[in-house]
């Protein structure tokens, strides 16, 4: 039996990758594992206090956004668990991977200026993750 290690930040693009990661676990028989990476990098020139509120507010929505994720696995006949976490996203993902064992992480296709990837940075990023967690990974 394999690990699939879904990433997850919410929205339509996220469900989407959730309900295709939920039908890969069960297909393979697989656990499931989504992740959620609450990361302020983006705020690195912004007052400190302000970047505390954010990463609690970040942390809630990772949470809720992990749960909701959880009830749709459940909701097929899936055992899926969540895993919160603070830091960069490529950062966590790799390190999350590994400490998961996972075999295969699921990535989402953000639509066009949805996020910090373009197409062509996901795909390096993609390789990057499989040569440094042995895992296969697949853009969803």
């Amino acid at each position: 039996m394999g690990k699939i290690l879904c990433a997850t930040r919410g929205g339509e693009e996220s469900e989407d990758t959730q309900a295709k990661a939920i039908a890969l676990a069960r297909e393979q028989g697989d656990e499931l594992v989504f992740l959620y990476v609450a990361d302020v990098s983006f705020l690195d020139r912004i007052a400190a206090p302000l970047v505390v509120d954010v990463d609690a507010e970040l942390h809630r929505m990772g949470r809720f956004q992990l749960t909701v994720a959880c009830e749709r696995a459940a909701a097929q006949g899936i055992q899926a668990r969540a895993v919160l976490r603070h830091g960069h996203l490529q950062t966590e993902l790799i390190t999350v991977a590994r400490e998961l064992g996972a075999t295969l992480v699921v990535l989402g296709r953000p639509r066009e200026g949805a996020s910090v990837f373009d197409d062509e940075a996901l795909h390096l990023f993609a390789a990057r993750l499989r040569a440094e967690t042995g895992a296969e990974v697949r853009v969803l």
